[in-house]
């Protein structure tokens, strides 16, 4: 399973992003997209999920940060589908809780095969700094679609929205972790009664 790697380009006339994804990392990440709070939670992932990730974007931010920020969620579900592959060997199923300071967050995401979001958070306020929180939604609900993974969020508790989605981001990161680790004792076999995912 060392050769979990993938490499997705998106050409749109709204974006460009390229996604560069080894499952099989250090953590390590490098960024340019014009979005720097997304760049923020996309380093927890990496860091938290051990995944080294690469991404370059250019989209239209003189609008608003919205395709760019969804695009990025799909390219990098894309790379996710092509790094695993057929998914033989993975625990397939993960999840995490994360606090950060008064915010509590759990994650819990199946390889499954079949996109599916339930996304329930609320947060105290409409932007941190000049992003609008609400694109996170959107960035999940891309790449769910995209890696083809069900995936539950669900903020417990919280009153700052930064450390809300922080404790989202970093609990992503531990779940995926988890989901896409080999499993010794499924070595070769497909996590599932069907046969595939």
């Amino acid at each position: 399973m060392s050769q979990r790697q993938a490499e997705v380009k998106r050409d749109t006339l709204e974006t460009q992003i390229q996604v560069k994804l080894n499952l099989d990392g250090n953590g390590a990440s490098q960024f340019d997209t014009g979005v720097a709070f997304l760049e923020h939670m996309l380093d927890q992932v990496a860091r938290h999920g051990m995944l080294d990730l690469n991404i370059q974007a250019r989209g239209d931010t003189h609008i608003d940060d919205h395709h760019t920020v969804e695009d990025i969620g799909i390219t990098l579900g894309q790379a996710f589908a092509q790094a695993l592959a057929d998914k033989k060997g993975i625990r397939r199923y993960g999840h995490a809780y994360v606090p950060l300071d008064e915010a509590l967050s759990r994650v819990v995401i199946d390889f499954s095969g079949r996109p599916g979001l339930e996304y329930h958070v609320d947060y105290p306020r409409s932007h941190v700094g000049s992003f609008d929180i609400d694109l996170l939604s959107e960035f999940f609900q891309g790449f769910v679609n995209h890696a083809r993974v069900t995936l539950h969020i669900d903020c417990l508790r919280g009153k700052n929205a930064h450390h809300i989605a922080e404790t989202i981001f970093k609990a992503f990161g531990r779940a995926m972790r988890m989901a896409i680790e080999a499993d010794p004792r499924m070595a070769g076999i497909t996590p599932s009664t069907k046969g595939s995912l």
